[in-house]
C-alpha cells in the first residue's frame, strides 16, 4: 500500500456539530470525605453554572444518572452522589454508621458542604425523595427547584408493592426481615424493579439491574438494606412535616413520573397539586426506573422546567437567582 493510500484509507470525516458523540460534555467521577464517610459522586458541567443535584434511589447508585448528567450538563452543573450502603461510596466497619433515611441525610449535607454547594436544584427518585425533602426542610433557602421522578411524599402514592415492606414495619420479626431478603434482595427481585411496567422489558439495559445485584450481594449489604426498609416507616410519618414544607416554602416543583410503578403510583405524582398548585405533572408510559427508558424525555422536561422557573445558563454566564 502507498503512502498515499494509507493515508486516504485512514482519513476520517470531520465531526458534525450535531452528532451527540461530540457535542455531550463529559461526566468525571470523584470521592471526597464527608461526615467520615468516603463519598462516591459523577459530575458534569462548569463550575459557576446553577447546581442540580441528583439524588437516587434503591437499589441503585449515581449509575442511574450516567445518560442524564451529560444531557444536563453543557447547562447545568451536576453532582449525583452514591449514598452510604450504595453504589461506589465506602463506609469503614470503624465508623460505626447508623443506616437511617436521617443518617443519609445528614451525610449528603455534609457532602454538599465539603464541595460548597450552597444553592440547588433537587432531582428526587424513591431514596433520594425522603432524603431530599429532609435536606430541603433544614435548607430551604438552598433549594432553588425539586423534580420528584416517581419520588413520592404522600400516603396515595404508596402502592400495593409495599404490602410485604408494611408487615415488616408493623411485625418486625426476623421472620418478615426474612421474606424481604428472599423475595425483594435477589437478582430476580431487582431486574422486576426495573423492567415492571415497561412496554418491551428487553429495552432495559441489564447493566442496570446487574450491577445493583453485584453490589447488593457485598457482604453485610442486605443487612443494610433490610435496616433502611424498617426505617423507610419515618419517611411516611415525616409525609405531613414534608407537606408543611411545600405549602410554606413553594418550591417550584416537576413530578415526571412512570405511570405503571407498582411502588409510588400516579396518585403521589397528582398529590403535590394540594400543596403546590402550580406543580407540574407528567407521566409516561413505563414504569420505577422511568429514567431507563425515557431519559430523553426527562432531560427535555427537566430543562424546560428549570429555565422556566430561572434557572439556567446565559451565553456561559450563571444566572443570578435570588
Amino acid at each position: 500500500m502507498s503512502d498515499a493510500t494509507s493515508r486516504t484509507a485512514t482519513k476520517r470525516p470531520a465531526p458534525s456539530p450535531d452528532d451527540v458523540r461530540f457535542s455531550l460534555p463529559p461526566t468525571s467521577i470523584h470521592r471526597v470525605e464527608a461526615d467520615g464517610v468516603q463519598v462516591f459522586y459523577r459530575a458534569g458541567g462548569e463550575a459557576n453554572a446553577p447546581t442540580v443535584l441528583l439524588l437516587h434511589g434503591f437499589p441503585t447508585s449515581s449509575f442511574m444518572f450516567r445518560e442524564l448528567i451529560p444531557r444536563l450538563a453543557s447547562e447545568y452543573r451536576v453532582i449525583a452522589p452514591d449514598f452510604p450502603g450504595f453504589g461506589f461510596t465506602e463506609v469503614s466497619p470503624e465508623r460505626k454508621y447508623p443506616y437511617s433515611f436521617d443518617r443519609l441525610t445528614f451525610t449528603i449535607d455534609a457532602f454538599t458542604q465539603v464541595l460548597k454547594i450552597d444553592r440547588y436544584a433537587i432531582y428526587v427518585f424513591d431514596y433520594g425523595a425522603p432524603t431530599g425533602f429532609r435536606l430541603a426542610m433544614s435548607h430551604p433557602e438552598r433549594v432553588t427547584a425539586i423534580v420528584s421522578q416517581n419520588g413520592n411524599a404522600y400516603e396515595e402514592g404508596l402502592g400495593e408493592a409495599w404490602g410485604p415492606i408494611r408487615k415488616y414495619w408493623a411485625v418486625p420479626t426476623a421472620q418478615n426481615r426474612d421474606i424481604l431478603r428472599q423475595s425483594v434482595l435477589t437478582a430476580g427481585g431487582t431486574r422486576w424493579q426495573y423492567t415492571h411496567g415497561v412496554a418491551n422489558p428487553e429495552s432495559v439495559p441489564p447493566e442496570s439491574y446487574t450491577l445493583d445485584t453485584a453490589l447488593l450481594e457485598r457482604p453485610g449489604n442486605k443487612e443494610i438494606q433490610l435496616d433502611l426498609f424498617l426505617d423507610y416507616a419515618s419517611n411516611v410519618k415525616l409525609y405531613p412535616k414534608f407537606q408543611e414544607y411545600f405549602r410554606k416554602s413553594k418550591p417550584p416543583l416537576l413530578a415526571i413520573w412512570g405511570k405503571n410503578d407498582p411502588f409510588f403510583v400516579p396518585a403521589g405524582a397528582e398529590a403535590f397539586r394540594k400543596d403546590l398548585p402550580s406543580a407540574k405533572v407528567q407521566f409516561l408510559d413505563t414504569g420505577h426506573f422511568a429514567i431507563e427508558t425515557h431519559v430523553v424525555e426527562i432531560a427535555s422536561a427537566m430543562k424546560d422546567f428549570l429555565e422556566m422557573n430561572g434557572i439556567r445558563s446565559l451565553s456561559g454566564k450563571t444566572a443570578v437567582l435570588k
